[in-house]
């Protein structure tokens, strides 16, 4: 328990070197080749790896899922591997403390190579090796050295040596149309004081679940005992409470660093990561209608708990809100879990942070409130069915929550697996079911007898299944505002009587050209699939009929998704803030775009273009104000007519 004290003690002082040294890689490679005639030979890479740091061996263990990728190499489609990788040494084998196991490291300087025959001559050998760089304690993202070296009569007039970080590949010719260009563009505060009280009501929420309810008169009465003196009861529950704070932010800022803001987009959007949390949420959720109990090794909370019993001071009282982070895990895992998705699809560094600590004050505030009054204690009431229902409500919560990440992935990678209308009618059941559970018409196994219904439980079934109606005429169509950040977009419709969609193009310069061809000006929307407020824009906004007519005769619409996973036919290459960066997706490239014209990683982002890829005003971002949408789009008609 000392090393989970001091890691969480010296956490900042190591999370500030780690910042330090983000923009650095830990590994610089250079590749060259060995030819062994006119279309084969061998790639050589040098790695120098930087001391504290190690990667990973080229095969990992088959017994454990859980085990990073191997270091890997992939070579461009017209190029064919004869024989594996393979390193100039065997790995070293080390206690993994971030797996849990052991695994193969390579340190210091190593030499990997791969030969391979040319199938189709392009004069140049390219590819990417793939790697992860770590340390005891920390590892960086995924990362890849992309190399593009002339191979056959090229080779005699270039450079045999590609070096890290160096323009070794031939960059992309970019189009005129995404020259950079100066905007004065509105803040994003208003999201992240939505993401602030997200976090903070999922605290409250957290509160009310069977595992956090118990402690309260526990940890309240330990706060009392400490001392004779109130004034030190009441600073040594503030102590707690900050505490709390603390080791959620210490979460979020690990999070933020280890990852950054250019992959958190990435994370939230990818399919396995998606897929992994809509397991956990079912998970969950079959968990909470009593299948089965979810529950940390007791010995790990009784440890903590032993400690916060036997030592003192300032020390004492933060094991305590140690163990209630440990005891609440089981409860607390999956608003967590859904409050950081939501976070990392900010793509931005204050998402986890703002996240985070919302979640941690809402809910170390009461904990503070109750010993400043320790008579509103002894109105609570005590855990009983009351809390067995909080606990099923929850799973049904859970079940709803999970298709969000299932369409997430869905959407992402184009499987049109769960389609609008489908979405729509798994929630349309979950809502009657939660409704029939409340009326005591569905019954669980661990649910006590129960001969009428409260009012409370009555009111809330109305409430479910009155919205399990409302939900119904989403089946032919309807917009359903209420549910436009959650369900898959109107597109995906199979079956619409209400209409409501208009001509977009997924293309920046197809776009653009039309735009050219019409002579009207642009409307550009940086979108994504996980994007909860582009959704909300297009229920409240876009849907409007007036905004709709505008657009509809005054511009073309292109709609970018920064998050599509589809495979560029071929990849682009290019330079940014110094590095040279191999862009594979249609979401990289309109991401880079963004990046590139417009200097900002957010989403939504709408910009009004005149036919030279000038802004007519200044972008919008997430805003619901539609007089001010309308009013927007109406001035840059009358810039692009000057």
């Amino acid at each position: 328990m000392k090393k989970i004290f001091y890691v969480l003690f010296f956490a900042a002082l190591f999370i500030t070197s780690l910042a330090a040294n983000a923009q650095s890689s830990p590994v610089k490679w250079t590749a060259e080749i060995e030819a062994d005639g006119p279309d084969a030979g061998t790639i050589v890479f040098h790695g120098t790896i930087d001391e504290g740091w190690h990667i990973y061996g080229l095969e990992m263990p088959a017994d454990d899922p859980f085990a990073p990728d191997p270091t890997n190499v992939e070579l461009a489609a017209n190029l064919e591997a004869t024989g594996a990788l393979t390193a100039d040494r065997e790995p070293a084998m080390h206690n993994d403390e971030q797996q849990g196991s052991t695994m193969p490291w390579f340190l210091g300087e190593v030499e990997l190579r791969i030969p391979f025959k040319v199938i189709e001559s392009t004069g140049k050998v390219e590819g990417s090796l793939n790697y992860m760089a770590c340390t005891e304690q920390a590892c960086t993202p995924p990362a890849h050295f992309d190399f593009s070296l002339p191979f056959g009569e090229a080779a005699a007039a270039a450079a045999p040596v590609a070096e890290a970080g160096a323009p070794s590949a031939e960059l992309t010719a970019l189009s005129p149309l995404w020259a950079p260009v100066d905007v004065a563009t509105e803040t994003t505060s208003q999201s992240f004081w939505g993401l602030l009280l997200f976090g903070f009501l999922g605290g409250l929420v957290a509160l009310m679940t069977p595992c956090v309810w118990p402690m309260i008169p526990m940890t309240v009465s330990f706060f009392l005992k400490k001392s004779k003196s109130r004034r030190r009861s009441i600073i040594d529950a503030v102590v707690y409470s900050v505490s709390i704070i603390v080791i959620f932010l210490v979460l979020g800022i690990a999070l933020t660093l280890i990852f950054g803001p250019g992959k958190l987009n990435e994370i939230a959007t990818g399919a396995l990561f998606n897929l992994i949390f809509f397991a956990l949420l079912v998970f969950f959720a079959i968990s909470f209608f009593g299948a089965f109990e979810i529950r940390l090794p007791s010995k790990w909370s009784s440890a903590v708990d032993a400690r916060a019993e036997n030592t003192t001071g300032m020390l004492s009282i933060f094991f305590m809100a140690f163990t209630l982070v440990l005891v609440s895990f089981s409860c607390t895992g999956p608003i967590i879990g859904t409050l950081l998705v939501e976070a990392f699809s900010q793509s931005n560094l204050l998402g986890p942070l703002l996240g985070m600590g919302g979640f941690a004050l809402g809910l170390a505030l009461p904990f503070g409130l109750f010993a400043f009054f320790p008579s509103m204690l002894k109105e609570l009431p005590r855990s009983g069915s009351w809390l067995n229902t909080v606990k099923v409500v929850l799973g049904f919560v859970e079940l709803i929550l999970s298709l969000k990440f299932l369409s997430v992935a869905d959407l992402a990678y184009g499987w049109r697996i769960l389609d609008r209308e489908v979405f729509i009618a798994i929630w349309i059941v979950l809502f009657i079911l939660l409704g029939m559970y409340l009326l005591g018409k569905l019954r669980f196994s661990h649910d006590g007898p129960s001969d009428h219904t409260p009012v409370g439980r009555f009111f809330l079934a109305l409430a479910s299944l009155s919205f399990a109606v409302y939900l119904l005429p989403g089946l032919w169509g309807a917009p359903l505002k209420a549910i436009s950040a959650f369900a898959p977009p109107l597109y995906t419709q199979d079956f619409n009587l209400y209409g409501g969609t208009f001509e977009e193009y997924d293309d920046y310069d197809e776009g653009m050209a039309v735009a050219a061809r019409d002579g009207k000006p642009v409307l550009l929307d940086f979108s994504g699939y996980a994007c909860v407020n582009c959704r909300k824009m297009e229920g409240a906004v876009f849907d409007n009929p007036a905004v709709r007519s505008i657009i509809e005769e005054q511009y073309v619409m292109i709609k970018l998704m920064v998050d599509d996973k589809a495979k560029l036919p071929t990849p682009m290459v290019v330079e940014e803030e110094g590095q040279i960066m191999r862009l594979t997706t249609v979401g990289e490239r309109w991401a880079y775009l963004q990046r590139h014209k417009f200097g900002i990683n957010s989403q939504p982002y709408y910009v009004l273009l005149d036919n030279n890829g000038k802004p007519l005003n200044a972008p919008r971002v997430y805003d619901e104000d539609l007089s001010a949408f309308v009013g927007w789009l109406e001035e840059g008609v009358e810039e692009y007519k000057k």
